[in-house]
């Protein structure tokens, strides 16, 4: 088994947002010097100091991890990709009218186009100009 290289999975950022929950544990937080992270702890007894990103932890193991059966890193990574993609540009977002984040939908009689991502699990429907 090849060891685990943090750099690998943070690229070019330089923090991580944690809570004080105990899996954080002292090893962890050397690996994440190592790796030239900077752990940056929550306050204490406060939940929604990361809210966003508990809603996106929900949402891509509810409707896409939750609903694979992933074989190995590469796997992982690559329905993670898909998933990432897919949330920050083709679905409805309920702030904007649940307009697709890329903009309005066309409106018009040409054909409807499909993008499927992981083997159509994930669906983007929009008309051709």
């Amino acid at each position: 088994m090849r060891p685990f290289r943090a750099g690998r999975l943070f690229g070019q950022h330089g923090h991580l947002i944690l809570d004080r929950d105990t899996k954080f544990t002292a090893r962890f937080r050397r690996i994440l010097d190592d790796a030239g992270v900077t752990p940056v702890t929550t306050a204490f007894q406060a939940p929604n100091m990361n809210a966003i990103a508990e809603r996106f932890v929900g949402s891509i193991k509810r409707e896409c991890l939750n609903r694979l059966v992933l074989l190995g890193e590469g796997h992982v990574r690559r329905a993670v990709d898909e998933y990432v993609q897919h949330y920050n540009a083709e679905r409805p977002h309920q702030g904007i009218g649940n307009e697709p984040i890329t903009g309005p939908p066309t409106i018009g009689n040409g054909d409807v186009n499909v993008t499927e991502r992981l083997g159509g699990l994930l669906r983007h429907y929009d008309r051709a100009a």
